[in-house]
């Protein structure tokens, strides 16, 4: 249960295809169930699961066991709200001890840092329940605070029954006096809401639980003008009907993706947090999943990881490759066309790449600089991207190295802003990226530091200050200067 949170050749071929299999999944031990959305507390992140406890990362890469929250229970949320954060829990139902009556129950804490001074939760009060009988079941919470209105909403509910939707007060937590709970959707649990463009959006968790590699949990979604709903899909099913479009499931040995949270990194970057029910490379253990969240004519859809390979890295602004600055080398071949008939009539025979041995005697020792170009598929536009062992991550992904196919030769940030490649990959902070995928599919890719600035780089990105010409800038997301492509071919 989630919610929007505001945050920002050969051999080598082989070795570094093999290394992106190891990252298909957040490091560490970031083993979870149900997890709450992403929240992020004195630059830790922080997620809380199924039965009290939690996960803390440091970086949003790197998971480790240690959050706390007391009452356990199933299913939390958490917003922050002002300066303290909102949980939320069921402390029964489910199915737990074999009923559906269950509870609902929200508590404020200043921080979630438990080693903090100022770690202490409030008393639990109940928002919400069921009795066993009815057609609900009060557990799985989500909460939305509304950001056109200030109202703060929980939507809850299981297979048993409905999703239902109730009213808290943002300044106490507790139930809005006299608000009744509407019925909105069924066919699906862990519920959440989210807002943006105009359009609420509804996502569930579709499909069986609890039964690790043949678990079918799926998210699906709909979307209405009001947060009461109707909850209408892509085909206009209202969800009260059992309708929702898909926006993720199984796939990349990962199996019953449940519980949507949305994370808004920075404008156009935004992440989308679930658990899968079994990674099939850790056992099949039930972990944490962060995937890129894309928007596809107003729908949510979840992105794929990336995990590196080999490609054209494309400017959006034109469609050139980024390249060396090195010497066009023309290939020895004959030019073939309708002119010559003698050559027409010959056997055809492919033709060759160009190769790496035959030209890379005529690049300088030193660094060379980087520039973009029309794209012929040579050895100087062909970047190996490889995620970096040990280098540590940012939320929802690792640091990668770029550096020519073949060679170590990396790409590298300059103390004045601009971009070069240096003959050896060191593991210098300047070399390493950090490769999100926006919302409209494209990438943005962002030195870790830049030298001579203090700190992790947190605003300057790869950037086509002309055709030609790449640069480091300030991100924008309204402009194509910022959005690169990877290219596979």
């Amino acid at each position: 249960m989630k919610k929007i949170r505001y945050t920002l050749a050969g051999a080598a071929t082989v070795l570094a295809l093999a290394m992106a299999q190891t990252t298909s999944a957040q490091i560490g031990k970031p083993y979870i169930h149900d997890p709450s959305t992403i929240a992020e507390c004195d630059g830790k992140y922080y997620t809380f699961g199924t039965g009290g406890g939690g996960l803390i990362s440091p970086d949003g890469w790197t998971w480790e066991s240690g959050a706390e929250r007391p009452g356990g229970g199933a299913a939390p949320d958490v917003l922050k709200i002002g300066d303290r954060y909102l949980v939320i829990y069921g402390a029964t139902g489910g199915g737990l001890g074999g009923g559906h009556n269950g509870r609902i129950l929200t508590m404020w804490n200043k921080t979630l840092d438990p080693k903090s001074p100022d770690f202490k939760y409030t008393t639990a009060i109940e928002v919400c329940s069921s009795d066993g009988m009815e057609d609900n079941d009060a557990i799985d919470p989500g909460m939305l605070l509304d950001p056109t209105t200030g109202r703060l909403w929980v939507s809850y509910g299981t297979y048993f029954g409905t999703i239902r939707l109730i009213e808290l007060d943002p300044a106490t937590g507790e139930r809005v006096k006299g608000n009744v709970e509407q019925d909105i959707a069924i066919d699906c649990e862990a519920s959440d809401l989210i807002y943006r463009n105009g359009w609420y959006y509804l996502l569930g968790t579709h499909g069986t639980c609890c039964d690790g590699v043949n678990s079918t949990y799926n998210i699906v979604v709909g979307r209405a003008k009001s947060v009461t709903g109707p909850y209408l899909d892509n085909v206009g099913r209202d969800m009260y009907h059992g309708g929702g479009k898909m926006v993720i499931a199984a796939g990349d040995r990962v199996t019953g993706p449940g519980h949507f949270g949305r994370t808004v990194i920075d404008e156009g970057v935004e992440i989308m947090s679930c658990h899968y029910e079994a990674d099939f490379d850790q056992g099949g253990r039930s972990v944490l999943g962060l995937r890129p969240l894309l928007w596809k004519n107003d729908w949510p859809v979840a992105g794929d990881r990336f995990k590196g390979g080999t490609f054209e890295i494309e400017s959006e602004r034109r469609g050139y490759a980024l390249e060396l600055a090195v010497d066009f080398v023309r290939m020895n071949v004959a030019r073939q066309g309708w002119f010559n008939r003698d050559q027409m009539e010959q056997p055809v025979k492919p033709v060759e790449n160009q190769k790496l041995e035959d030209v890379i005697g005529t690049w300088p020792a030193g660094n060379i600089p980087a520039r973009i170009g029309d794209y012929m598929f040579r050895p100087h536009q062909r970047w190996t991207v490889t995620p970096v062992d040990g280098a540590g991550g940012y939320l929802g992904g690792p640091y990668f190295k770029i550096v020519i196919e073949g060679t170590d030769r990396a790409l590298a940030a300059t103390a004045d802003k601009e971009v070069t490649t240096v003959p050896q990959f060191t593991g210098a902070d300047e070399q390493l990226w950090r490769i999100e995928q926006l919302i409209d599919g494209t990438f943005r890719i962002m030195p870790k530091v830049v030298p001579g600035q203090e700190g992790l780089n947190k605003h300057l990105v790869l950037y086509s200050a002309g055709d030609s010409t790449p640069t480091l800038a300030t991100y924008d997301f309204s402009s194509d200067n910022s959005k690169w492509n990877f290219r596979n071919h």
